[in-house]
C-alpha cells in the first residue's frame, strides 16, 4: 500500500504560453484517440440496448503513430509529450466510466484547465534545488525549496511534480504497511450531520450545523451584490474574494474535524456513502441550493489521506430496516417498520451501512446482538422508553477550535 503527500509552492514565472501548448497537445491526444474509439450495442440486464465506446489501447498507436503525431512541431522536451498522452487516455477512461453510468453525454471531452505534469524524467533534484527541463539544453526552471517548511514531513521519494500558472504541487510517495483495523465505523452523510454507527462504540453524531452556516453566510453575501455587479463591475473582485473566502473556511473546518476523527478514532476503517449531487437535484430550488452545500466528498478525500476508508453504495440505506430488512418510507426524523422497530432514520441507515460493511444482511437476530448492552433514545432529552430500540442519549462532546460537536455514546455501567 502507497501513501501519497502532496505539497504547494508558490512561483512567480510568466508560463501561460507553455501551459497553453501542453493544453492544446492534450487536445489533440484525445482527438486522435476519440477517432479511432469504436462504438458497439450491448445489452444491459433489463434487456435494454446501450451504445458503449472501446477505446483503442493498441500498444503500436498508443507508443509510435499517435507520438510521432504528437511530436510534429512541438518545440519543447519529448518527454511532455509522453506525459500528455497519458493524460489523454487517464480522462477518456474518466469519460467512459461516467457515460457507462449515465453520468456524461456522447460528446468528446474538452481540456480547459492549464497545467502540466511532469515526469520524473524532467526534472533533477539536488540540494533542495528542483530544476525542471522545459526545452532540451535551453530553457529551465529552477525552485529551491531548501527552506520549504515540509521539508521535515515529507517522507518517501519524490514523484509526478504538476505545474500551473501560480504553483507547482511537490508529491512524495512511500510505501507503508497496513496496520490492523481496531474496528469499522459507517457514516451516514446528512446535511447538517454526520451519523456513524460502530456495535462498541455506539452511534457517533457529528454536528455540521457550523459548516452548512458558512455557507449559508457567503451565499447571502454574494445575494446582496450579484444583482448590483452587472452594473457596477468592481463589484465581481469583492464576489471573488467572498468565493475564496468560503473555500477557505470550509477547508479549514473539514480539516480539523477529519483530523478530530481520525485521532479520536485510530486505525479505524471509515465507510462513507458514495453520494453524487447531481443525482440528487431536482426541480425545487431550495433543496437543490441545500445540496449544493454539502461537502461530503470534501470529508472523504481529507479522511482518504489521514485515515482508511470504504466506499459504500447508499441505496436503500434509509428506507431498509435494520432490523428485518423490510423497506418503508421514513416520514421525519423517525423510523417506523412493521416488525416494531422504531428508530432515529439517520441511525437505522449508518446501521445499514455498517451491516454493507460486513458483509452482512439484516436479520432480527443480529439485531438484537449489535444491540447488546444498549439503552433507548429519545430527541427530546425525556426519559428513555423501555421499548424504544434505539440507542441512549449520549454526552456531547465541544471543541470550540475545530467548530466540532461530537456526541458518543459509550458503553454503560453493566
Amino acid at each position: 500500500m502507497y501513501q501519497i503527500r502532496a505539497y504547494n509552492i508558490k512561483h512567480n514565472y510568466n508560463l501561460k504560453e507553455f501551459l497553453e501548448a501542453y493544453r492544446l497537445l492534450i487536445q489533440r491526444a484525445i482527438d486522435e484517440i476519440w477517432n479511432r474509439i469504436e462504438w458497439i450495442e450491448k445489452f444491459n440486464r433489463e434487456g435494454r440496448k446501450r451504445i458503449i465506446p472501446i477505446i483503442l489501447k493498441d500498444g503500436c498507436f498508443k507508443h509510435h503513430e499517435l507520438r510521432n503525431m504528437l511530436l510534429i512541431n512541438w518545440e519543447y522536451s519529448k518527454h511532455y509529450v509522453d506525459s500528455a498522452i497519458k493524460q489523454a487516455y487517464s480522462l477518456l477512461k474518466s469519460w467512459r466510466r461516467n457515460y457507462i453510468k449515465g453520468e456524461r453525454s456522447r460528446r468528446k471531452p474538452v481540456v480547459k484547465k492549464r497545467f502540466v505534469r511532469i515526469k520524473e524524467t524532467l526534472y533533477s533534484y539536488k540540494d533542495g534545488v528542483i530544476k525542471v527541463s522545459i526545452k532540451p539544453h535551453e530553457e529551465y526552471l529552477i525552485f529551491d525549496i531548501s527552506k520549504a517548511w515540509f521539508l521535515s514531513r515529507a517522507k518517501g521519494g519524490m514523484g509526478e511534480l504538476i505545474l500551473n500558472e501560480n504553483y507547482l504541487t511537490i508529491t512524495y510517495r512511500r510505501r507503508v504497511k497496513g496496520k490492523p483495523i481496531n474496528g469499522k465505523i459507517a457514516w451516514d452523510s446528512n446535511e447538517k450531520s454526520l451519523d456513524g454507527f460502530n456495535p462498541k462504540i455506539g452511534w457517533i453524531k457529528v454536528d455540521l450545523t457550523n459548516l452548512f452556516h458558512i455557507h449559508r453566510v457567503y451565499e447571502l453575501k454574494r445575494k446582496r451584490l450579484q444583482t448590483r455587479a452587472s452594473k457596477k463591475p468592481s463589484l465581481k473582485a469583492i464576489l471573488r474574494r467572498y468565493s475564496k473566502r468560503e473555500r477557505n473556511r470550509a477547508k479549514d473546518f473539514v480539516h480539523k474535524l477529519t483530523a478530530q476523527l481520525a485521532k479520536q478514532f485510530r486505525r479505524h476503517l471509515h465507510g462513507f456513502e458514495d453520494l453524487r449531487k447531481e443525482e440528487m437535484f431536482n426541480k425545487s430550488k431550495n433543496h437543490n441550493r441545500k445540496v449544493a452545500k454539502s461537502d461530503w466528498k470534501v470529508i472523504q478525500a481529507f479522511m482518504d489521506y489521514k485515515s482508511r476508508i470504504e466506499i459504500l453504495n447508499p441505496k436503500n440505506s434509509t428506507k431498509r430496516c435494520s432490523r428485518c430488512g423490510m423497506m418503508n418510507a421514513p416520514k421525519g426524523a423517525l423510523y417506523k417498520c412493521k416488525c416494531g422497530l422504531r428508530m432515529d432514520r439517520q441511525l437505522n441507515a449508518a446501521i445499514n451501512l455498517y451491516l454493507q460493511m460486513e458483509g452482512l444482511s439484516p436479520s432480527p437476530k443480529l439485531f438484537q446482538g449489535l444491540m447488546r448492552g444498549w439503552s433507548g433514545f429519545t430527541l427530546t432529552g425525556e426519559e428513555a422508553d423501555e421499548g424504544f430500540d434505539e440507542l441512549a442519549r449520549s454526552p456531547r462532546l465541544m471543541n470550540s477550535k475545530s467548530y466540532v460537536c461530537l456526541r458518543r455514546l459509550r458503553n454503560p455501567e453493566p
